[in-house]
């Protein structure tokens, strides 16, 4: 009976750090949007977006009632890449069969694209919410306008904003992603003043930066971005000083610890905010002797 895992993957499969100790279930395939440019998470032909059949995901959630991973599962993270974009009604409908056959879990959560909940009231978040959706990680990956055209995000600052807006007034916790060196060597205080003034102007509850890395090269980001240049750990330091210096959040756990950062920032938002920027400062002005984490150790 327990000899085959119920639920279908199709490799790569990706969640968020956070999400280590959880059973990731998915009810898409790929990224509904998949035109970023400095994004090789949904490139593979097999990732190609599609939304699984309702029958088949309940069948596994069902099933995985049944299972002893299932049964001892505390968290689950809906993938692939943007779970938010179904229908409410199919995301309550899942949301209630978790309830009902995995009754020992906890917290779901799920990554969201802001373009996703353009249809969706807060009413709709809101009942998303009280059936067990508390946690969303949107990859903002920048507040400036340029930048994001550049890297063909498909959102704006406003968009980003409005969509976090609505997360936080019906009550679904907010994790954020910037993305350290995404508008190059050009556009490196802009992205990091903009991208801190959308923090600023969201309060999310979590806010983590990530190393923008292309471990396949950058050629397709180039070909969208043409004049963009990398920044070398210098320039990556100074970037994260312009934006934890502008960030003025009244509650928020700040983290910069993703195996791609040169330098590991942790903190809460406000009270940390000196003691991290003291450490960025030291580590720009002596580099030697600076605790960055080797090349070799970066999981790219």
């Amino acid at each position: 009976m327990f000899n085959v895992f119920p639920i279908r993957y199709i490799e790569p499969v990706y969640r968020p750090p956070s999400e280590a100790e959880s059973l990731i279930l998915p009810l898409t395939d790929g990224c509904s949007w998949n035109h970023c440019t400095f994004c090789e998470m949904y490139t593979a032909p097999q990732k190609k977006f599609r939304a699984r059949p309702e029958e088949e995901v309940l069948e596994t959630i069902r099933r995985l009632g049944e299972h002893p991973h299932g049964r001892t599962a505390r968290r689950v993270f809906l993938a692939d890449g943007d779970a938010t974009v179904l229908p409410t009604r199919r995301l309550l409908t899942v949301l209630a069969a978790i309830r009902e056959h995995l009754p020992g879990v906890r917290r779901i959560s799920s990554y969201c694209l802001p373009r996703n909940l353009r249809k969706k009231s807060v009413e709709e978040l809101k009942e998303l919410a009280e059936a067990g959706l508390k946690l969303v990680y949107v990859g903002a990956e920048s507040g400036d306008d340029t930048v994001l055209e550049r890297v063909v995000k498909g959102e704006t600052f406003e968009s980003t904003r409005e969509g976090l807006e609505k997360l936080g007034e019906a009550g679904i916790t907010r994790s954020v992603m910037i993305l350290n060196g995404l508008g190059g060597a050009r556009h490196s205080e802009a992205h990091a003043l903009r991208s801190a003034e959308l923090a600023n102007a969201t309060q999310p509850e979590f806010l983590a930066t990530l190393v923008v890395s292309f471990p396949r090269g950058d050629a397709r980001l180039k070909s969208a971005f043409p004049d963009w240049e990398p920044l070398d750990v210098p320039g990556l330091l100074r970037e994260m000083e312009w934006f934890i210096n502008r960030l003025e959040l009244q509650r928020t756990v700040f983290r910069s610890d993703h195996a791609s950062n040169w330098l590991v920032l942790r903190g809460n938002l406000p009270q940390d905010k000196e003691k991290m920027l003291a450490h960025l400062r030291e580590a720009i002005a002596m580099p030697e002797s600076a605790p960055l984490r080797p090349a070799w150790a970066r999981g790219l």
